[in-house]
């Protein structure tokens, strides 16, 4: 009996090493993809700039992580026990990370910003505030969904001619 305990082991601990070299090449692939003779191409190939969904993750909850995934030096302007913030000025837009200890936080934030309406790109405890089409573009880069809160008052109706 022992013996059948003993190499069930084995076994197991050999597929654990396959399952993380298969990992490996997956992202050694992902990350080698880059071409052509861009001075951006070592910033490319870099493991933190791998786009989300092609290493099949979603940005972890740490805004200089998510930043580092959409390309931006972030500016942290919010540091508290509930919630942090940084802000990224790009060319392609400014948009605002937070991330939350906690994914209640993150709730009870969303719920708070229903009042004001819009569309945001939500993933496990962070929250990406950007105009929509900007939205769309950082989306493949770090994973999340995006939604639409509903604002508070009337909907605007038709416009009168």
């Amino acid at each position: 009996m022992q013996s059948q305990r003993g190499s069930s082991r084995g076994s197991r601990g050999g597929t654990g090493r396959l399952a993380a070299a298969g990992v490996l090449v997956l992202l050694l692939t992902a990350t080698g993809c880059g071409g052509g003779d861009d001075e951006g191409a070592a910033a490319q190939s870099s493991p933190s700039n791998v786009a989300a969904t092609v290493a099949g993750v979603v940005a972890p909850a740490k805004v200089e992580v998510i930043a580092d995934l959409t390309g931006c030096k972030v500016k942290i302007r919010t540091d508290a026990d509930e919630l942090r913030e940084g802000v990224c000025h790009t060319k392609r837009g400014n948009y605002l990370i937070t991330t939350f200890p906690e994914e209640k936080y993150k709730l009870t934030w969303l719920d708070s910003a229903a009042v004001y309406g819009g569309k945001y790109l939500v993933g496990p405890r962070w929250v990406v505030s950007a105009k929509p089409e900007l939205l769309e573009q950082l989306r493949p880069q770090l994973g999340g969904k995006i939604e639409e809160l509903q604002g508070v008052g009337p909907a605007p109706g038709p416009s009168g001619s």
